[in-house]
């Protein structure tokens, strides 16, 4: 199996602007043969808490149809980070911060960050539920940012029976430190694929610093972009090696 980490620079609150950058680095990964990949938070608005509120949305937007369209036209999972409204059609809802994955032939679902920084707290509602992708041979598990540097949401992924574990960021330099500590070590504890899809530029108060990356079972870094690129880091589960492609 084939799984890619999109490293992209968001424009901020332009959905439309940030669709078709969606689909260069999709048509990479479909170029490649990936059968997933995923993008950062909130990677179709920026991670902008600020402009959450206005620019939530519910997962069957027709804006979002084309992706469903290139993972039937091309069976390869797509991941998309956006905030959608805890209640559909209602427009005093919280609002999440969700991956929203499109499958193959099958109706698109989505997965709500659960455990929130205390900075996001007066924008976002956490989600209560952890999502799994059972695939053949693998079982899959979405993290979004703060949360994937928890332990008790990488022990509660591995006692679902994930292999692999899709964190999702928008991190600066700091954050990238603590992550470049973390990830490796859930990797070797779990013996699970840890993939890292970072934003880079501006986010919010801070610049996103990239460096999007790939720790094997073994805790083993094997593939990694820079802190300015946009591109994909793709591995090859049963091989186990890693291509950097950037755009």
């Amino acid at each position: 199996m084939k799984i890619a980490a999109a490293q992209i620079r968001s424009v901020a609150g332009d959905i439309g602007k940030n669709i078709e950058k969606h689909l260069e680095l999709v048509a990479v990964a479909v170029e490649q043969r990936a059968d997933l990949i995923f993008f950062p938070e909130l990677s179709l608005t920026g991670y902008e808490p600020t402009l959450a509120r206005e620019l939530a949305t519910h997962q069957d937007d027709p804006r979002l149809d084309i992706f469903q369209q290139q993972s039937d036209a091309h069976n390869i999972i797509i991941g998309v980070g956006m905030p959608l409204l805890s209640d559909v059609g209602v427009q005093d809802a919280g609002v999440r911060i969700d991956m929203i994955l499109f499958l193959p032939q099958q109706s698109r679902v989505s997965y709500s960050k659960q455990l929130l920084h205390s900075d996001e707290l007066p924008f976002f509602v956490p989600g209560y539920e952890q999502l799994t992708l059972n695939l053949p041979g693998h079982t899959l598990a979405p993290a979004i940012c703060f949360e994937s540097l928890q332990a008790s949401h990488s022990n509660d992924a591995a006692r679902a029976g994930a292999d692999i574990y899709l964190a999702s960021v928008a991190k600066s330099a700091i954050g990238l430190g603590k992550a470049y500590s973390h990830f490796p070590t859930i990797a070797k504890q779990h013996m699970m694929t840890v993939l890292m899809a970072n934003s880079v530029g501006p986010s919010d108060n801070f610049v996103s610093a990239g460096q999007s990356a790939i720790w094997s079972n073994r805790g083993e870094l094997v593939g990694q972009l820079d802190s300015q690129q946009e591109g994909i880091v793709m591995i090859d589960t049963e091989t186990n090696q890693a291509t950097v492609t950037g755009v």
